[in-house]
């Protein structure tokens, strides 16, 4: 009888571990020095997640992003730029070269990213649970400069395209009623 108490015990923490899906924050990363690490340090903020590129039409968003970034990071929010070769070649440099970029040209502080892949076969863990079949919004990143909003508590809130300015009403009113959220 106890044996048959364990194993069904057991068993039923093998269905709960099954149906647990892993959030966000526990999904493997490099950051752009190249070191391990994941999103688990940024657990209880508003995210804005950016693929990001270079040398594209829509690279100077970077100073949009980087306004969003002081605007808000006292209030419990970062951006956290993810640089991104999929589209066009337009981020061909290494991770030295992409830090260079964005420090000297639009005075970047918030987190960047080891260069990932956004679609496709090789496409990272991350974009597959952003833009996968359980996404609140799923398909395709379609171009750079694709955005998602997170909530304090890891959830997917809020997806926005390219031509959406991170600095747009859209973007900060979602963020705002993020930080709003408790």
């Amino acid at each position: 009888m106890k044996s048959t108490l364990i194993l069904a015990a057991l068993l039923l923490a093998q269905i709960v571990s099954a149906q647990t899906k892993p959030s966000l924050y526990d999904i493997p990363l490099k950051d752009i020095d190249g070191k391990d690490t994941s999103l688990k340090a940024y657990q209880g903020k508003v995210l804005l997640i950016v693929n990001v590129a270079s040398k594209c039409g829509f690279t100077p968003q970077y100073e949009g992003l980087e306004a969003i970034q002081k605007k808000y990071q006292d209030k419990g929010f970062t951006v956290l730029g993810f640089p991104c070769n999929d589209f066009g070649s337009q981020e061909p440099g290494s991770t030295e070269e992409i830090k260079q970029f964005c420090s000297s040209k639009y005075s970047v502080t918030f987190p960047m990213f080891d260069k990932l892949h956004v679609k496709g076969a090789e496409q990272h863990p991350l974009y597959a649970a952003l833009t996968g079949k359980d996404s609140p919004f799923p398909g395709d990143i379609k171009w750079n400069f694709g955005k998602f909003v997170i909530g304090r508590d890891g959830k997917i809130l809020k997806r926005f395209d390219s031509q959406v300015k991170p600095e747009s009403p859209q973007v900060t009113g979602a963020i705002e009623s993020a930080l709003a959220a408790k």
